[in-house]
């Protein structure tokens, strides 16, 4: 480990003695590129530096004890020595942290889609409350979100919902959201007052760009019809639609929201790029090849990474044991806490070699 923090480090050094070159090219490809690189190696050099420097500390104070003989001055060695050798153990720990490999879609934004699943109506506008409670969560977090297919239910939930978030470190946050979502309360549907169990799904995909996937258009079908649902008197009355299948995968996306059929276009070759990487990148993991289907599986009520029990205001995350108390304020965007969890178990499992169980074992309350 200690060879590679020395090679980064002169990676290091040699590209901040280049850094004024750069910037004075004009090439923003070249600025960017190297802003990216110092900005990953960075902490990692800074806490390499302090690690040598505890490490040297520790020497130091070992050949004190070893030639000193005031036993005033051995005492302050010994002190000296325990509190270094604490800062080396913690500074290995957050090296070995800091040189975990990075996730390939952290610099990307997030594709968020939510759709109902079983339980009829309630389960949709289950899915709005889930809608809300990431758009909240954006807000907090000062991200970006832009509406990019919507399908609403008849009691103001959704179908389905299909939003674009951007900003810093949307991946890392929400990557862990996907999968279905159980929800445990009595509905606006039951007159009875009974509680009722039903569920919606979350995929969450990295946004792609035109460089990282190449779709032919030839293997494109695109079929253009009339938009349906509330709306404006255009989107109503003109072929603004937009339906684009993908051949090769079989892969359909529609989009209607907007007035403007080229615009509807361009929203759905955007989720279209997005699920063809997010396939591409989890075949070469030899993973599942319908990436949707890994993370939502079939939407049962029984499936579940996550339960929110209204009752009780309780959330319930099964794949790390974890529950709060705090349903309100969860479903207002306050998600930090169980995101915090989730990215720390993640975390810890690379570092054993491992992964938390995705499929709710672990014993957590149901």
């Amino acid at each position: 480990m200690f060879e590679r923090l020395a090679d980064l480090e002169s990676e290091f050094d040699a590209l901040e003695g280049r850094m004024g070159d750069i910037y004075a090219s004009g090439d923003q490809d070249a600025v960017r590129t190297a802003g990216k690189r110092h900005a990953e190696l960075k902490p990692i050099v800074d806490t390499f530096r302090e690690l040598r420097s505890a490490r040297t500390q520790v020497d130091e104070a070992k050949e004190l004890l070893r030639t000193e003989s005031d036993a005033e001055l051995r005492e302050m060695a010994r002190e000296e020595m325990a509190d270094q050798e604490a800062a080396v153990a913690d500074l290995e720990a957050k090296l070995k942290v800091l040189l975990l490999p990075r996730d390939p879609n952290d610099d990307k934004n997030v594709i968020l889609e939510v759709r109902g699943a079983e339980g009829g109506e309630e389960a949709n506008l289950f899915a709005g409350d889930l809608v809300r409670m990431y758009q909240g969560y954006a807000t907090n977090h000062r991200w970006k979100i832009e509406v990019l297919s919507s399908q609403p239910s008849d009691m103001g939930g959704y179908k389905e919902a299909t939003f674009l978030v951007k900003g810093n470190g949307v991946w890392s946050r929400l990557k862990h959201e996907a999968g279905p979502h159980r929800v445990q309360r009595v509905p606006a549907t039951e007159s009875q007052g009974r509680i009722h169990t039903s569920a919606a799904t979350v995929a969450v995909l990295p946004e792609a760009q035109e460089v990282d996937v190449t779709i032919d258009p030839n293997d494109l079908q695109i079929d253009v019809y009339r938009s349906t649902g509330p709306g404006g008197q255009s989107v109503n009355t003109t072929d603004s639609a937009v339906r684009i299948t993908h051949r090769p995968s079989g892969i359909v996306v529609a989009c209607q929201d907007e007035k403007s059929q080229l615009q509807n276009k361009d929203k759905a070759m955007r989720i279209l790029r997005a699920r063809l990487l997010q396939a591409e990148q989890q075949r070469q993991a030899d993973e599942l090849s319908n990436a949707r289907r890994a993370q939502v599986g079939g939407g049962g009520r029984s499936e579940k990474i996550r339960t929110y029990n209204f009752k009780e205001n309780r959330v319930t995350d099964h794949r790390i044991g974890l529950t709060v108390h705090k349903l309100d304020q969860v479903l207002q965007g306050d998600l930090d806490q169980l995101v915090d969890a989730l990215v720390e178990a993640d975390r810890a499992a690379q570092l054993r070699g491992d992964g938390y169980d995705g499929n709710g074992r672990g014993g957590a309350a149901d």
